[in-house]
């Protein structure tokens, strides 16, 4: 096969591209006056420039030569009028896009607005996280569900503890000096021995008939108690008679040498002894007192009482 047109009893050896090279020139082949290589094609390929609207086409100038150039650099070309310098063409003005605003040279987009909103939805989800760790229950709060109901004022106040079910403290119960004995004739106090609670004690016991008084008030209910009394003896056992309430106790008050004091040493033999009397609601009266067979050589410091049988 060679280029150009062979004949048109062999339409399949033709090159359609044979005006393209020099022998098929030589030969005489045309370019197709149809479409690009195919008769009666729908494309129209022409030369770049070579369109103009509403007007004839120019000639398309031969292979091999380039077509002369209208006007100077800079100006129109005469092969080319853009779609906006016809009749009906586009506007030849550009409209610029508006902005709404900004601070930036040359009407630039608002980025400081952009910015400002920015930190504003940073800042809403900090806050909503915040607010979320903090009522994080993990049990929902069931008066805040739909339908729940706030405590009444009578669930509030069965949900406090009432005056009456705190305990009570216990009172102290009663304590008293020597000095604020009830003393019988020849019975007196003295401060010369050392080492008395109060200072001053009571003296002169050691004779019969010899006794001291004291009226107990606010014992809070009847039941068992402890009489305490402090003494001191010269280095000897002691003991005296007990009274409550008109009634003689029936152990005797053991006023022994608890402190292994020497003998005529009264300021050594200060010790604590106790008794175990029953007692009623309120006022109570005990005596202590020098009867037959009793040894009463015994210096009273102080009495005091505690609820039940203790020693100490």
């Amino acid at each position: 096969m060679t280029s150009g047109n062979n004949g048109a009893d062999t339409p399949e050896d033709d090159d359609p591209f044979g005006y393209l090279y020099a022998d098929g020139q030589a030969n005489g082949a045309q370019p197709p006056s149809g479409g690009y290589g195919y008769p009666n094609s729908v494309n129209r390929v022409r030369s770049v420039g070579q369109r103009q609207y509403g007007q004839q086409a120019a000639p398309t100038a031969a292979y091999g030569q380039v077509p002369q150039q209208q006007g100077a650099y800079g100006q129109p070309n005469a092969h080319y009028a853009a779609p906006e310098t016809l009749p009906g063409g586009a506007p030849t003005t550009q409209q610029a896009p508006a902005y709404s605003g900004g601070s930036g040279r040359g009407g630039g987009p608002n980025t400081k607005g952009l910015l400002i909103g920015a930190i504003a939805v940073v800042a809403a989800v900090v806050i909503g996280i915040a607010v979320a760790m903090a009522g994080g229950d993990d049990e929902p709060d069931d008066n805040n569900q739909a339908g729940g109901s706030t405590p009444t004022q009578q669930e509030t106040k069965e949900s406090t503890p009432s005056k009456e079910a705190k305990e009570e403290k216990p009172k102290d119960l009663p304590e008293i000096d020597a000095k604020a004995l009830r003393l019988s004739p020849g019975v007196t106090t003295a401060s010369d021995v050392q080492g008395a609670n109060a200072g001053t004690y009571v003296t002169g016991l050691n004779q019969p008939g010899a006794s001291v008084t004291w009226t107990v008030d606010d014992i809070p209910e009847d039941g068992p108690y402890t009489l305490f009394t402090r003494f001191s003896v010269p280095g000897k056992d002691q003991s005296m008679t007990l009274t409550v309430n008109g009634k003689v106790f029936p152990t005797k008050v053991n006023f022994s040498n608890f402190a292994h004091a020497p003998e005529g040493d009264y300021e050594k033999g200060w010790a604590d002894t106790f008794s175990y009397p029953a007692l009623n609601k309120g006022t109570n009266t005990l005596t202590l007192s020098c009867e037959n067979g009793d040894k009463c050589d015994v210096l009273l410091d102080q009495m005091w009482i505690k609820a039940g049988n203790v020693k100490n």
